[in-house]
């Protein structure tokens, strides 16, 4: 996945794309230039990693319809908000909805530079944070339905024969699949472990068996 930052415009005035394009390309960003919501939305790739300059209002489908629909497909864009009329309701509105930033045109050259450095920031720790829960989710998959069971007792703090008790097994073996667990998730630390289980959305509380009454 390339790591280059590409800004986005959308907005429907030719003379706005080529200004702000010229100004962001001085400070060394990449960008691509779109003259409507749909015009993106054809040829939007959101493994690319960059953010989106958005104006408000334009016809067809406005700013606010393609944040919306953005947010519908899952795609997580960063955006920042470009107004000719400064609408405080439609400014809360996007806030609100997930945007960076809502700037007033004609925008300031310094405040739209410093927008878009905190989008992609975002956007980079957005696609870090997904990329680690990814490698985390193929580590869970890799493990056998016992290490699993034998995972979720282990972050839940009991001992290896409380764990073999539970599962109605020997303590030795419980050792040997604790082991593999571990080696499998690439750590030797339980508390790294408790942490990978919280971000992959495992639960990890121990599943009791149920002890028959004598």
């Amino acid at each position: 996945m390339s790591t280059a930052t590409t800004v986005f415009i959308v907005d429907d005035d030719p003379s706005v794309l080529r200004a702000l394009a010229r100004l962001l390309r001085t400070e060394g960003l990449e960008v691509q230039c779109f003259g409507s919501s749909q015009a993106f939305l054809d040829q939007h790739d959101p493994e690319i990693p960059g953010c989106v300059v958005l104006d408000v209002a334009m016809p067809g489908l406005d700013g606010l319809d393609l944040q919306q629909t953005l947010a519908g497909q899952g795609a997580v864009r960063p955006i920042v908000f470009l107004s000719g009329q400064g609408d405080i309701p439609i400014s809360v509105r996007a806030m609100k909805a997930g945007a960076i930033d809502f700037l007033t045109k004609p925008v300031n050259g310094k405040d739209l530079v410093a927008a878009i450095h905190r989008a992609a920031d975002i956007d980079r720790r957005r696609r870090q944070e997904q990329a680690e829960l990814q490698r985390i989710m193929q580590r869970v998959a890799t493990l056998t339905p016992r290490e699993r069971e034998v995972l979720q007792h282990v972050v839940a703090g009991q001992l290896n024969k409380q764990i073999a008790a539970d599962l109605g097994t020997v303590e030795k073996t419980i050792k040997v699949h604790r082991s593999r667990v571990m080696g499998k998730m690439g750590t030797r630390s339980i508390v790294e472990l408790v942490r990978m289980t919280q971000r992959a959305g495992m639960s990890i509380e121990s599943s009791r068996a149920s002890t028959p009454a004598p």
